[in-house]
């Protein structure tokens, strides 16, 4: 078992930058591979990025390349997403989720994701 939350959404200007975490409890973080998902009202909620467990590979939407980068730190139960260059298409609440590790690529579709926090709303103004 293992609870996540989410943090450090808020308002920003188009361009601007917001960096949100994830803190987990109940068990390390270091037993899971962990994504960042979104969800915009109407819409299907979306694959923004991926790290394995030891944090030695990535992976990210083709909507974010170039502009987020994910990244953990094991000793501190934590996982970021840094979100540069932000964009008003980029506003949704922000998920973090939790999946056993597995062989292969990094999973990028909710059913393949076990744990889920509560989101945490990203609004980008024009």
């Amino acid at each position: 078992q293992v609870q996540l939350v989410e943090s450090g959404g808020g308002l920003v200007q188009a361009g601007g930058s917001l960096r949100l975490s994830c803190a987990a409890s109940g068990r390390t973080l270091s037993y899971y591979d962990m994504g960042w998902f979104r969800q915009a009202p109407g819409k299907e909620r979306e694959f923004v990025a991926a790290i394995k467990w030891s944090g030695t590979s990535t992976a990210y939407g083709d909507s974010v390349k170039g502009r987020f980068t994910i990244s953990r730190e094991n000793a501190k139960n934590t996982v970021y997403l840094q979100m540069n260059s932000l964009k008003p298409e980029d506003t949704a609440v922000y998920y973090c989720a939790a999946d056993s590790p597995r062989w292969g690529p990094l999973p990028s579709r909710v059913v393949e994701y076990d744990y889920w926090g509560q989101g945490t709303q990203v609004t980008v103004s024009a």
